[in-house]
This record gives C-alpha cells, structure tokens and sequence, in this order.
C-alpha cells in the first residue's frame, strides 16, 4: 500500500514536504492553539506569540518525522509500505536529511527563546520526548502513547507560551496531554493495522484498544474545559469531535481497512480544527 497525502513533483522542496508528511501537521497544531486560547483567559496575547507558537511547533514536529526517517530508514526499505519513501529510494540524501534536521532544531530553540525563559528552558525535554520515540518502537509496546505524548506536549506548550508559568490548577496542563495522547495513540493503532502483516499484530484488539483510548480522549478534553473556563460552544465542539470519532470507528473494520485513510486523516484533521473553533467561538462569545 503506498502512502497517502504526499504531493506530486521531485523539487527539494517538495521531497522534503513528502520527507516530513507536512500536511499531517494539522494534527496537532490545533491543539497547540487551544493551549494558546486556554492561557489567554488569564494572559494577553499578540499576534507574534501566535507567529512563534506556530513556528515552534512545526519545527519540532519536522525534527521529530526527520528523526524518524532517519531512524527507520532500513527498516523502512524492508517494508512495502514505506520502502518508497525518500531516503530508501535516495530522492533525498542521509546528508540532506540530517542537514534539515539540524535547522528545524535551532530553530525550535530560537522560537521557545523568543518565546520565555520557561520555554527554552524546556526545549531539551521536548526535543529528547519527540526524538526518541524513534527508539521506543524497538523496545516496548506502548510506542503509540509515546508518540502520542509527542503530540500532546503541543498543548501545554501553548499555553506556556503565553503565561511563561505552569497552569493553576497544576493539573490543567496534565489533563490536556493525555487527551491528546489518547487521541493521537488511537489513531495512530489504526495506522498501524497497514503494517499488520510486517509487524505480526492481531486487527480486533488493536481497534479495541483504539475505541478505549477515544472514549477516555473525550472525556479528559472535558475535564480540560470545565477547569479551564470553556462553555457550551467548547462542549458544542467536543460533541462534535466525538461524533466523528465513532464515524472513524464505524469506517475500521478487523476484515476491512480500505476506508482507513479516510479514518486517519480526514476524520482525525477535522477532529483537532473542531475541537479548536469550538475553544475559539467560546472564547471570541
């Protein structure tokens, strides 16, 4: 099965798009924004704070799928599925991957620089969370939440952008993170199920597990609103995130995965871009 979302055209530019699977981006920036509207109940916020939490964020996630490629770059030319990538088919060079890599990282640290003494501060854990899930993959079965957790450092990191201190109640910021890693953990056991027969998982308990890991997602995205401040346009949002959720489930089927792009990536990009509009229709009422 060859790879969604990747755009046609053999320019640098685009080979290194295609390299970092740029459109998944949309993933989770959304909620790196919802970290942003959160804090700006308490905190202003301006435009280039906005600019920088954005630049942020997608510099660390280019660092993160880079370091992915890299990492799995034998493992990916064994697997019919990623053995078109660009490293394994050398439209991108270990040289030219690795030279990436090491921009978006001064880059990711100049925004949290810019950003707060906190940010930059935590930088170092960020990038060492992002990049060695590379590695857990190898060694334990929990390597979804772990990417999972990746993702979800997006939102406390907005809103740490902002405030430059942690969130009152402390376990505001905790909340947020395991909705999004129970999220992204979900979805990405989905994205797994194309590999079954090269890593040997079973179907059935997979997507069990993923229907588990989305039902406890909305609940905690509801826990993080109520003690956040959020009202009915942010709930309004949450219910509707949750309705495309079970349409994921019902798209997934233990003897039937062709509908699982449509599953993972336009059900889960919308999901992220509802549950932000609904944080921001709550805030901008």
């Amino acid at each position: 099965m060859n790879e969604a979302q990747t755009f046609a055209g053999e320019s640098l530019l685009v080979r290194y798009i295609n390299f970092v699977r740029l459109p998944h981006t949309v993933f989770a920036l959304p909620f790196a924004l919802l970290g942003v509207v959160a804090a700006s109940f308490r905190y202003p916020v301006t435009g280039g704070r906005i600019a920088l939490v954005v630049i942020a964020f997608t510099a660390a996630r280019f660092v993160a799928m880079g370091f992915n490629r890299i990492a799995d770059k034998d493992l990916d030319a064994k697997n019919p599925r990623t053995r078109t990538r660009e490293l394994p088919t050398g439209r991108l060079s270990l040289a030219q991957a690795w030279a990436a890599v090491g921009v978006a990282t001064a880059l990711f640290v100049w925004a949290a620089w810019a950003l707060n003494p906190l940010c930059l501060a935590l930088s170092p854990l960020a990038l060492a969370v992002i990049t060695l899930y590379s590695y857990a993959k190898r060694f334990t079965w929990w390597s979804h939440l772990w990417l999972g957790l990746g993702d979800a450092i997006a939102g406390p990191a907005g809103y740490l952008a902002i405030t430059g201190r942690w969130s009152d109640p402390w376990w505001l910021l905790p909340v947020l993170a395991v909705a999004v890693t129970l999220w992204v953990g979900g979805f990405d056991v989905f994205y797994a199920l194309q590999d079954e027969a090269f890593d040997r998982a079973g179907r059935a308990v997979s997507i069990v597990l993923a229907k588990v890991m989305h039902g406890l997602t909305v609940v905690a995205l509801l826990v993080f609103g109520w003690a956040a401040g959020f009202g009915l346009p942010y709930v309004a949002g949450i219910a509707a995130g949750a309705a495309i959720l079970a349409w994921e489930h019902r798209l997934v089927k233990p003897g039937d995965l062709s509908r699982l792009n449509a599953a993972f990536f336009t059900a889960n990009g919308l999901i992220s871009i509802i549950v932000f509009l609904g944080a921001l229709g709550d805030r901008i009422l």
